[in-house]
């Protein structure tokens, strides 16, 4: 954080100091005077010199000149010392409203972050359900392939059994036809031989 304005190098902790210590400065000072007060009362009660007086009252003077000039200093160092005080105030109700403004952004990005991980949670749930289902149906694809398989093994045989008699049944018609066949010329063989005879009989009698 900067130094305010008004503030010493070392902050706010050397403007209480030295205004501590001036405080101090300033009471020892009245307590000095308090005392030449005293010796000025004691002197009223019992004689002393001249020069002694003056001595005494050139040293209360001079306290009281520097008292005064010490209050001045204090004075300033107090006008110092609100002034630093409104700085802090001024930076402190700054620093509440970033924390406010924080604190804000901060619930904001939390309800957000939650918003988030329960959708995730949500399609994470819903690609569960569907990877199960695309598994059942996996399932039934290759329960079904697998009749297929079994159906087009059982048309095979089949189809070998059709041929087979199929092929049975061509060579029987085969055999049916060239019997026929056998049996037609044969059959004209014996009617030609039966004209034959009946040509030959009437020429006899």
């Amino acid at each position: 954080m900067a130094t305010p304005l008004g503030w010493s190098q070392g902050g706010s902790g050397s403007v209480c100091l030295a205004f501590d210590q001036l405080r101090d400065v300033i009471e020892s000072q009245e307590e000095l005077i308090h005392q030449l007060r005293n010796v000025m009362v004691l002197q009223d009660e019992n004689f002393v010199s001249k020069e002694e007086f003056q001595e005494i009252e050139k040293k209360l003077v001079e306290e009281k000149a520097a008292h005064a000039k010490t209050k001045v200093l204090l004075a300033k160092e107090e006008e110092k010392l609100q002034f630093a005080l409104g700085e802090v105030e001024v930076l402190s109700k700054q620093l509440e409203k970033e924390k406010l403004a924080f604190e804000k952004a901060l619930s904001s990005v939390k309800s957000r972050v939650l918003q988030e991980s329960s959708r995730k949670d949500q399609l994470i749930t819903k690609c569960n359900e569907i990877e199960s289902h695309i598994i059942k149906q996996e399932d039934i694809l290759n329960g079904k392939e697998n009749e297929i398989k079994e159906l087009q093994q059982v048309i095979s045989q089949q189809k070998q059994i059709f041929r087979n008699h199929m092929s049975d049944f061509r060579i029987q018609k085969q055999q049916e036809s060239y019997m026929a066949r056998v049996l037609d010329q044969k059959h004209k063989k014996a009617s030609g031989a039966r004209r034959g005879r009946s040509r030959q009989c009437p020429r006899e009698k």
